[in-house]
């Protein structure tokens, strides 16, 4: 296996055949939505094939107009205008038949690549978290991009340029067989089949070397992107020139398939041109037989080169469409095969509604009733969980690393189902809400906040996109944090950089902060909001965090004990097992790990 083959969303198993991704693109072409393109496709098909036809005029009048100065001076009378006009006006309305299809055609071509790469898009965005966690962002992105790219490709040359061809071979031929001998048919199909099969063969053997190329390209621009990102941990280990190297690695590789490409090409255009030239040398030995013995006038012979040389143009244009096709069926078997994948987290068909605002219900009701999960079948996260949070109850969730404590927030959230057991909101299994509607119903406030790299606005209104600005200034005045906007040059219209790396941690939480209050949801999630922070910051979030949970089912998720000493139930996690339960107090009296946990944490911070 190719050591880049990870990379690919393709592989022995589930790679698509060419003709199944075809079918699947062209049945793009027929959409149900826009009835005026389907009458756009219909129109350009049939202006399509009327060039053709006008174009097997052009040879036969211009053949004809040789025929008639061939004639000795003595038997020329007049000029023949009339062939001479009717020669320029063929090739005028061959012309403009030409021209009008591409332009009617293109609205089609470019709403389909809209329509599918939106699709695939949209399915990517509503794929499980399983999914992204296990495919490279990069390899994503260029997948579709080039997917686009392939679907463009394969529209204009495929349809326009291939099927025309084929259009015109045959039209040919049949006006060859009809004016000619046998033999010239013959001559001429030995050599059109000669040129095809060698094409499609020689073709089908580079596509191998493109796929390569792809794998590669993935893997670079996911080495590129994930240093760029990180580079922070690259420049506190000094390690550019490591990053500069381990980049350059498939560069080479790139550069060698590059090669190899090149060269290959240069074979196939030189074995498709030696294909045509001994075809028009042959016939041009047999013409001018014929015409010395008399059955071929001189206007024939250029009737049937001229034929040929007009067949010649798009053949050999139809080496390098054939292999631009082949490699964009390629970039499209990527994107198609993104859209082939499945979610495992999905909303059944009879998925009740869930209340999702506070202003709409009360608080929720959260109950976990002896859940078993695990990310992998070989190893269990959590093991029997049970536990229940009253509405506007707020339960504290501490333990060490590696306890399981993030793991139940997934869960709630069904980013992931259980194994076993049930996880119930408003005493209802979560399988059976619409998953938008349980989603949209909790607000968390994580860690690690991430932005968007967009204004500071922006971020904030993203909890909830149909917002005014007032109600934006709200919710950071809530989060305390709306003095520091407007002390900002642009104020809200503050751009925050690549994943916020403009702002410091306490400015991105309480941004996380306000664009919850704006979801105004009746469950939040607070995953160690505090954890990353110094002391004095953490007071401040705090209090913002105070005012957000009021009214509200809170669970949080907590390193520092100190944060959580008000939580009306605590409970103690240890090896995905929950150990202890009780209050702040009631713990400390036990005497038990969450006891030594405080105790440790309060000798820590008096140093």
């Amino acid at each position: 296996m190719s050591r880049y083959s990870k990379f690919s969303f393709i592989d022995k198993e589930t790679s698509r055949s060419n003709i199944s991704t075809l079918i699947e693109l062209l049945s793009y072409l027929w959409p149900r939505q826009y009835p005026t393109l389907k009458i756009r496709l219909i129109l350009a098909l049939i202006l399509m094939i009327g060039a053709k036809i006008i174009g097997l005029g052009v040879p036969y009048l211009y053949s004809k107009i040789v025929d008639y100065f061939s004639h000795t001076a003595q038997q020329i009378i007049y000029i023949p205008i009339y062939l001479i006009l009717g020669y320029g006006l063929v090739r005028i309305i061959y012309s403009f038949c030409s021209e009008l299809k591409d332009t009617v055609f293109a609205p089609l071509r470019f709403r389909v690549m809209r329509i599918i790469t939106l699709q695939c898009f949209e399915h990517v965005q509503k794929l499980s978290l399983k999914f992204h966690l296990n495919r490279r962002t990069g390899a994503i992105t260029r997948a579709i991009e080039r997917g686009s790219d392939g679907i463009e490709t394969i529209l204009r040359v495929g349809i326009f340029s291939i099927v025309p061809t084929l259009i015109e071979t045959l039209m040919v031929l049949g006006v060859i067989a009809h004016l000619c001998n046998w033999y010239y048919t013959f001559v001429v199909c030995l050599a059109i089949i000669t040129y095809f099969l060698f094409t499609i063969g020689f073709t089908s053997w580079r596509i191998q070397i493109r796929r390569k190329m792809n794998e590669i390209n993935n893997e670079a621009n996911n080495r590129a992107l994930d240093s760029l990102l990180n580079y922070e941990t690259v420049k506190y280990f000094g390690n550019e020139e490591h990053e500069v190297k381990r980049y350059d690695e498939f560069l080479a590789h790139y550069e060698k398939a590059s090669i190899k490409t090149q060269i290959t090409l240069n074979i196939l255009n030189f074995g498709q041109s030696a294909i045509i030239a001994i075809a028009l040398t042959l016939i041009m030995f047999m013409a001018s037989h014929d015409i010395v013995t008399h059955h071929f006038t001189v206007g024939m012979f250029v009737l049937i080169n001229t034929y040929l040389m007009q067949l010649y143009q798009p053949l050999n244009f139809l080496g390098s469409v054939y292999s631009n096709l082949r490699k964009s069926i390629v970039d499209l078997e990527n994107m198609f095969s993104l859209l082939a994948e499945s979610s495992d987290i999905y909303s059944s068909k009879k998925a009740k509604s869930l209340p999702t605002s506070l202003t709409n219900a009360g608080p929720a009701k959260i109950e976990f009733k002896k859940v078993h999960f695990g990310y992998t079948q070989a190893r269990e996260i959590l093991h029997g969980i049970s536990f229940i949070a009253k509405p506007a109850q707020q339960i504290a969730i501490v333990g060490p690393t590696g306890s399981g404590k993030s793991t139940i927030s997934r869960l709630l959230f069904r980013f992931y189902d259980v194994t076993s057991g049930l996880i119930y909101v408003d005493d209802e299994d979560i399988r059976n809400y619409k998953l938008d509607d349980l989603r949209k119903s909790i607000g968390v406030v994580p860690q690690d906040t991430v932005l968007f790299n967009d204004t500071i606005g922006y971020n904030i209104a993203y909890g909830k996109l149909d917002i005014t600005q007032e109600k934006i200034e709200n919710a950071a005045k809530l989060a305390q944090i709306h003095d520091f906007i407007i002390g900002l040059p642009d104020g809200y219209q503050t751009q925050v950089g690549e994943r916020g790396l403009k702002l410091s941690g306490g400015e991105k939480q309480r941004i996380a902060i306000a664009r919850t209050v704006l979801k105004n949801p009746r469950i939040l999630i607070l995953d160690e909001a505090t954890s990353a922070l110094d002391s004095h910051t953490e007071k401040e979030i705090q209090q913002a965090l105070s005012q957000v949970s009021h009214g509200r089912t809170v669970i949080t998720i907590a390193h520092r004990l100190s944060t959580i000493i008000h939580s009306d139930l605590i409970l103690v996690m240890m090896n995905g097992e929950i150990c202890e339960q009780g209050t702040h107090d009631f713990l400390l009296a036990k005497n038990g790990f969450y006891a030594n946990m405080w105790f440790i944490q309060s000798q820590h911070s008096d140093k």
